[in-house]
């Protein structure tokens, strides 16, 4: 009896790992019609880029099947092709039954997943507007643009694309917790021209975020778009600061020093300031520290002279190391993010080390090429 007991007991924990292991397949199964027996490659979007999964081989009939794992609580965006034509587009949730009717030209039905269907009304929507955009471009293309003609089908032109805008925002605000949002929030007019281009869009592309990660915290895709409104909400709050700041020479900056405070730029109590931006992993900016910047802190700092130093280091230890090491007596400063940093746009930093010279408020418009010509003016303003 306790033998057969112990039978019974491993059949059922056989039969419930197996039940579970079935709720995690999702089963596609299609006909590609006018393909006959002929290839259809599977490929899963992996955030930014496709990974081909499987290449399928159809039957005469051009019929084939698929299965695959998706964990609950992450969708997945699954796309079928023929050679390099996308044929089906699907957006599959653990247990889902697909079943998938196109063509190898690109047109498609999908059953058995609501999401797939309303992913396929995305981008038949999408399609269209694309036609249409693109038919007025082509009329525009070759005309006078100072003809009336011409500025008739501009103005065709933006209220096609603020119809469909509206209607983007309409929809993703109707389908804030579906994950059929995120490609609308990315789509492009002619592979250049964001839907959501402006930078108030980043409101929606924090709403959005927001409501996904409530309901698919776990979702790669949810993670990449957090990290984007991320993105957008701090170019949003940059730029209402910028457009709100009190008239300046030169772009403020308030970042923390070694001790975490923050220190702002405008604030620094004296005649001249030079702002350098620099690197701490540098081993030739640090000797600029050494060789330049020492000796003219030492001749110039008590006739005026502070120096606001900014590293563009994502490594705020070493930073702050280097900081004590070399015994730096003027202000430091670090937000830690580098290359990512406000202050790269603010000042359109293209290389490093960089220095610029305020003096009475003023962004002094003096080219530095050497510690010599910095010298030079140094002496000249103080």
């Amino acid at each position: 009896m306790k033998k057969c007991s112990f039978f019974r007991t491993a059949s059922v924990v056989a039969a419930a790992l197996a039940v579970a292991s079935c709720g995690k397949t999702v089963r596609i199964s299609g006909t590609v019609k006018d393909l006959g027996k002929g290839e259809v490659i599977v490929k899963l979007l992996d955030v930014n880029t496709y990974k081909v999964l499987d290449t399928l081989t159809s039957d005469a009939s051009g019929r084939f099947s698929y299965r695959m794992e998706v964990e609950k609580g992450q969708p997945e965006f699954v796309y079928l092709y023929h050679n390099d034509t996308k044929i089906a587009s699907m957006l599959l949730e653990k247990g889902d039954r697909v079943s998938v009717t196109a063509d190898t030209l690109g047109n498609y039905e999908v059953s058995g997943s609501d999401e797939s269907r309303r992913l396929a009304q995305v981008e038949k929507d999408f399609s269209d507007f694309s036609v249409k955009f693109a038919d007025l471009a082509g009329k525009l293309d070759g005309l006078d643009p100072s003809t009336e003609e011409a500025a008739g089908i501009r103005r065709q032109m933006g209220r096609a694309y603020t119809d469909y805008y509206r209607s983007r925002v309409k929809f993703i605000l109707e389908n804030s917790h579906s994950l059929t949002s995120i490609p609308v929030l990315y789509q492009t007019i002619g592979g250049t021209l964001p839907v959501f281009g402006q930078a108030t869009d980043a409101i929606h592309f924090k709403n959005i975020s927001d409501s996904l990660s409530a309901v698919y915290p776990d979702s790669r895709y949810v993670r990449s778009l957090q990290a984007e409104a991320k993105r957008r909400t701090d170019l949003l709050s940059l730029s209402v600061r910028l457009e709100n700041a009190p008239e300046m020479s030169y772009p403020d900056l308030e970042l923390p020093d070694v001790n975490s405070t923050k220190v702002k730029l405008s604030e620094v109590d004296a005649k001249v300031i030079l702002l350098h931006f620099w690197s701490a992993a540098d081993a030739a900016q640090k000797m600029f520290n050494q060789d330049v910047l020492k000796p003219l802190y030492r001749d110039f700092h008590s006739r005026g002279l502070e120096i606001y130093q900014v590293a563009l280091d994502t490594d705020k230890a070493m930073w702050a190391r280097t900081v004590k090491d070399q015994g730096l007596e003027w202000i430091n400063v670090c937000d830690g993010l580098g290359s990512a940093s406000p202050a790269v746009l603010l000042y359109n930093l293209g290389k490093l080390p960089v220095s610029f010279v305020i003096s009475g408020g003023e962004l002094v418009d003096e080219p530095l090429s050497d510690a010599a010509s910095l010298r030079k003016l140094l002496n000249s303003l103080l």
